[in-house]
């Protein structure tokens, strides 16, 4: 990509923010995680590139601060704007969960209101010591250093897990992908769990047998 062309990739995400507000959305997540194009700008095991965006911790982070400064200014300021992360490459000299909290400052002073804190998905054949709750400490860690709300997610399957990284001030909120594919009423099980009384969705009420 040519600066030209990273230019474009940065208006492009301004444009995609201001249809996202068309259409009803009301919270923007952008994905900075997993490999995915601003993830590989910022890994020095991806980014190979020798101008200014490439080489320095500044100039790995150059777009994304970037397309988060174009969003910002498009997206309503009472509306939450979140960054996704992975907070370490987990191989020796790539992205590094210290450049992490780094970054979620910037971000945090760029208007960002959390950070979505994954790990890992760069490259192949890493070595991941994946167990319940293996990502919590990055959200703990970065909340703590980088003063900026954060997000949990990673084999957060227990109603009482979660809510103890929330009790425990680990994170701000638990994030659930894969659970949900295995229990979709997830949310009203665990407010059961945990004694908390909640109104089903009025779909579900009509349902009931009568």
């Amino acid at each position: 990509m040519t600066a030209a062309e990273i230019a474009s990739i940065v208006q492009s995400f301004a444009a995609a923010a201001r249809r996202a507000e068309a259409a009803g959305a009301r919270l923007i997540e952008l994905h900075a995680a997993h490999g995915y194009l601003l993830h590989s700008f910022l890994s020095p095991k991806s980014n190979q590139r020798t101008d200014q965006y490439g080489g320095s911790f500044a100039n790995r982070t150059r777009i994304v601060l970037e397309v988060v400064g174009a969003v910002r200014k498009v997206w309503p300021e009472k509306f939450p704007l979140w960054v996704r992360v992975s907070a370490t490459d987990w191989v020796d000299d790539g992205w590094s969960t210290e450049e992490t909290v780094e970054l979620a400052r910037m971000l945090h002073s760029l208007g960002v209101d959390l950070i979505y804190c994954s790990s890992g998905g760069n490259l192949p054949g890493v070595r991941i010591p994946v167990g319940p709750g293996y990502q919590v400490a990055f959200a703990e860690k970065i909340r703590r250093e980088a003063g900026i709300a954060t997000g949990a997610v990673g084999m957060i399957t227990d109603p009482a897990q979660a809510d103890q990284i929330i009790r425990s001030g680990q994170a701000d909120v638990v994030i659930l992908a894969r659970q949900f594919l295995r229990e979709p009423y997830w949310p009203l099980l665990a407010a059961r769990a945990l004694g908390h009384d909640i109104a089903w969705p009025v779909q579900y009420d009509r349902a009931k047998a009568k």
